[in-house]
């Protein structure tokens, strides 16, 4: 099953100012967060940001928000977004949900695992996932992959909103993001 583009979205799971510093390379996953925005932005992709208790562990890092004009950002206390009842009701006409965030094996796990029982189709960025252990990380994926969630990398994104090459939209998408060393 292929992600497609017109009934795809992106959503990006507590990528937060207080908690990146406490995942293991966390740094190099916001990095790869920012890169995979970037494209889906360019691709027109929708994106939503979410936040648990930014009281507590700031908002989303601003590099990632600037690239979503205006940024659509919710806040949760659940550990699922959809637990939470925070979903915009517009993000119910999305049947294919594109995860990346932190902690893989906790609100993306249960944001996954929520999103799934509702019927949806779920592909979980593997390489813009990150929890304070690899071990964990690895647990939450594997995890997620067992109760039916696509695995994927940021590259399978892109080619699979792209769905063919030859366009301006993949020639701009090369030059831009797949070209030279990538996050």
């Amino acid at each position: 099953m292929l992600i497609e583009f017109d009934k795809a979205a992106l959503m990006v799971i507590d990528v937060q100012d207080k908690l990146v510093p406490a995942i293991d390379r966390g740094e190099r996953l916001a990095a790869r967060v920012q890169w995979l925005v970037a494209a889906c932005r360019q691709l027109g992709t929708p994106i939503l940001f979410t936040e648990q208790y930014p009281k507590g562990l700031g908002h989303t890092l601003g590099a990632l928000t600037a690239l979503a004009e205006p940024p659509r950002v919710v806040e949760k206390m659940h550990f699922s977004v959809v637990a939470a009842g925070c979903l915009p009701e517009d993000w119910q006409a999305y049947r294919q949900i594109v995860v990346c965030g932190m902690e893989t094996h906790v609100c993306v796990l249960q944001t996954v695992l929520d999103l799934l029982r509702e019927g949806r189709e779920v592909f979980v960025v593997a390489d813009a996932v990150g929890s304070r252990s690899e071990e964990n990380r690895q647990l939450g994926l594997a995890r997620m992959r067992d109760a039916g969630a696509h695995i994927v990398s940021r590259e399978m994104v892109v080619f699979e909103l792209l769905h063919r090459s030859g366009t301006e939209q993949f020639k701009q998408i090369s030059k831009q993001f797949l070209v030279g060393e990538q996050p």
